[in-house]
């Protein structure tokens, strides 16, 4: 492993830093950490929420466990460790070795939006157990579509989703998970708001989890079946991550903003660059920004492929703390400040330096998050790469960037263009994050200048950031470009049309090139034009990072769940086209898999929205045969590069990906799908497995993955091997076994054969689910 001091090179340290030494070099370290568990002691019991008052913040165990690994390791530790390692569930026995060995984990809570609830809450539900037994919430955020404006769409998503919401509601009652009604806002905007918290550990069942790291939590995005581990009371599994240490000098200024950072860092690591690792921040820098600039690096650190990102706790994190009603707990986490930041010494496995004085405004795209631009230079390589200069349309906001800072400096500069007379150029959009910062915006004045300006205020939910957008300015298949704030550009992931040319930047960026109407416009450079004929700069964006007078929490949108839910009652019809109660998967019959078709080899990138498309999809993520109609019809077909287009081996007909599937899985053929580098990149990695292992597949062998566990090929090469008429079989099972390789014999239509190794990363526990047939079935067996 190649460590590297997380103090060097360069001999700054951030103030906090500086306290910690002075504090540690005066009393020593076994002083304070005896001064640690003597203010701990002493304070009273602290909520993990208001909305929790019976769930109590537990530093104390943190304190304990971290103290134990810590004289295991005698290492100084990085915070990502800390915090891992503060939540095992043996920290006396259990093996830890960065990037190598499985942690078994207690996380403090879960967090579910309301497309992954569905089938997160149906596996629950199967599992047979009474209550969740950690304090858990469910979001309705996914589920309404941007047509005309906040309140028209939001009513209409509540006509549409009733049955959803009904179900999601009274899963709630029954189960003890608190219920975020359609209007509250982003999952992770109310998570930071309300639950995210320094030094907790929480998963998500969405991508952008992350955002909580913020606040200097580890929050983690997983799938429904992770959830449910947690919500039943046995210990997560997690790959013990590398940590990759971003070291920020210098100060942000001028029109440089944090989501500069994440862009610069996403081209710097790519797509797949952070994969099997936590991203620490760390540095100077820390002090010029602000606790939700820090949210928003933390959530784009997904399209990295980083397991997660933190910040270490600083004064930003207490004064919002502070803001948004949770001072008790600001007091705590400065008590508990040593265990809240990263050891001196401690060791990265990379280390990434930005000076922040130096960096600039930038914009990433299109397609793929990770080609980055200056926003400087966007214009003449858009120019020279053919990609359309025009700015159709900007939207502002989504979980990334829909803050009051952020919104404040998108207000700043509409105020100059409507100071000018001047108005967006390009179509405006605006979606605040929460309810709150709805309610604020509003009552300070900056949503009438968005307005203003041209500006439509949607409601407080995904939206087009997850393809919820129903899209009418252009036609399907008519290129264009469009600039967001948003976390992730894929084809065709905004509005379906593939021919969408997608950037994402900072709010600033958006709004100034909204009002500009084009990529050929440096706002630090150009001048504009008034109707008047005046040529005028743009002055540098400026906003307050929390609002002067309190935030107005606007309407109540959470429904406690009952101290007791014996009486609730929870109903899915039989015939419901949007929920489906689970049938359990068969159990490994104890053979090798044999003669497995090839329902297609991908071509290409191939994330999680070509093997299960988003928007309009997301009204059948609790129907699992409905949705499963999705699979991979995104993915280009290596042997006609085609999307959603095979050859039935059977017949010799052409059809769509998964009715070809069905039609196997009608014919009681099994199947493989073979893909390309970084396969599963993106969210919702738990149904782009279930719709596989639904329509028949029993294998994905890839060259490599993200996050998710097919098998890869031991030599990338070997891919070239397999042809699409191509038979596989997955031989020597009855020995699988960690980290010892599968044969795979390939059966060519001439007769000739291949025999190849494939590489894969399950441990013990993952392969007796193989065995018992889902993570669920095991489960169920080990509770009789």
């Amino acid at each position: 492993m190649h460590a590297v001091s997380c103090n060097s090179p360069g001999p700054a340290l951030t103030l906090l830093s500086l306290s910690l030494s002075f504090s540690q070099h005066a009393l020593g370290q076994g002083a304070r950490r005896v001064h640690v568990t003597a203010a701990l002691s002493a304070r009273a019991k602290v909520a993990m929420s208001r909305f929790e008052p019976e769930s109590s913040i537990n530093y104390d165990k943190l304190h304990e466990n971290i103290n134990i690994v810590r004289k295991r390791l005698d290492r100084p530790l990085t915070l990502s460790e800390k915090i891992v390692y503060g939540h095992l569930d043996d920290p006396v026995g259990q093996e830890i070795a960065r990037g190598r060995t499985y942690l078994r984990l207690r996380p403090d809570r879960v967090a579910m939006q309301d497309a992954t609830a569905q089938m997160a809450m149906l596996q629950f539900i199967s599992s047979g157990l009474p209550r969740v037994a950690v304090p858990s919430t469910i979001h309705c955020d996914h589920l309404i579509e941007a047509q005309t404006g906040g309140t028209e769409d939001l009513q209409r998503a509540k006509e549409m989703n009733h049955e959803v919401y009904k179900f999601l509601s009274s899963a709630g009652a029954k189960y003890g998970v608190g219920f975020w009604k359609p209007g509250s806002g982003i999952i992770h905007q109310i998570i930071l708001e309300n639950y995210a918290y320094p030094g907790v550990m929480l998963i998500g069942t969405d991508s952008h989890t992350p955002n909580g790291g913020g606040l200097g939590a580890i929050c983690i995005g997983v799938g429904g079946a992770d959830a449910v581990d947690v919500m039943a009371g046995i210990p997560w599994e997690l790959k013990c991550p590398n940590v990759i240490g971003v070291k920020l000098t210098g100060s942000l200024s001028g029109w440089t903003s944090p989501k500069d950072v994440i862009l610069k860092v996403a081209g710097i690591l790519t797509v797949k660059g952070g994969t099997g690792a936590i991203v620490e921040y760390h540095g100077p820098g820390l002090e010029s920004i602000s606790c939700t600039g820090m949210a928003t690096i933390c959530n784009m650190g997904a399209e990295i492929g980083a397991t997660t990102s933190v910040f270490p706790y600083n004064h930003r994190m207490k004064t919002y703390l502070e803001k948004t009603g949770r001072a008790d707990i600001a007091a705590l986490s400065d008590d508990f400040q040593e265990h809240l930041v990263p050891d001196p010494g401690c060791e990265y496995d990379q280390l990434i330096e930005i000076n922040l004085s130096e960096l600039k405004p930038h914009i990433n795209g299109p397609f793929t998050p990770d080609l980055a631009h200056p926003v400087s230079e966007i214009g003449g390589v858009a120019e020279r790469s053919g990609w359309p200069l025009d700015v159709k349309v900007g939207l502002i906001g989504s979980c990334t960037n829909s803050s009051y800072e952020d919104m404040g400096r998108a207000a700043s500069l509409a105020k100059q263009a409507l100071d000018r007379g001047l108005k967006c150029k390009a179509q405006f959009t605006v979606t605040p994050g929460s309810e709150q910062i709805r309610a604020t915006i509003e009552r300070d004045g900056y949503a009438q200048i968005l307005r203003d300006v041209g500006g439509v205020v949607l409601a407080n939910a995904c939206g087009p950031c997850i393809g919820q957008w129903d899209r009418r300015d252009v036609k399907k298949g008519e290129k264009n470009t469009i600039v967001t704030s948003f976390n992730r550009n894929f084809t065709a992931r905004n509005d379906a049309n593939p021919a969408t040319h997608a950037f994402v930047t900072s709010p600033e960026i958006v709004t100034a090139l909204a009002i500009a109407g084009t990529l050929k416009f440096d706002p630090e450079r150009d001048f504009l034009t008034a109707p008047n004929g005046e040529r005028f700069q743009l002055q540098p964006p400026t906003g307050d990072e929390l609002p002067a007078r309190d935030f107005d929490p606007g309407q109540d949108t959470y429904q406690h769940p009952p101290a007791k839910g014996d009486t609730a009652a929870v109903d899915v019809n039989p015939q419901s086209q949007r929920l489906q109660l689970l049938e359990p998967f068969d159990k490994w019959n104890g053979r090798d898999l044999e003669d497995l078709r090839v329902l297609i080899k991908v071509k290409g990138k191939c994330t999680t929205d070509h093997i299960s498309a988003a928007g309009p999809w997301l009204k059948f993520r609790g129907h699992l045969d409905n949705i499963s109609n999705n699979l991979l019809i995104g993915a280009v077909n290596m042997d006609n590069d085609k999307v959603n287009c095979v050859r039935n081996q059977l017949t010799g007909e052409v059809g769509g990906v998964p009715d070809v599937a069905r039609q196997y899985k009608k014919s009681g053929v099994q199947w493989v799908v073979v893909g390309d580098e970084n396969y599963g990149e993106g969210s919702s990695r738990e149904h782009a497995a279930l719709e596989p292992r639904h329509l028949g597949g029993r294998a994905i062998i890839t060259k490599s993955f993200a996050r998710m566990l097919p098998l890869t090929f031991a030599d990338p090469a070997d891919y070239d091997k397999i042809r699409p008429d191509d038979t596989i079989s997955i031989v020597g099972l009855k020995k699988f076994s960690p980290g010892k390789p599968l044969k795979a014999v390939i059966k060519h239509k001439d007769g000739s054969q291949d025999s190849i190794q494939l590489n894969h990363t399950f441990n013990q526990t993952q392969i007796e689910w193989f065995q018992a047939g889902s993570a669920l079935n095991r489960m169920k067996e080990l509770q009789k």
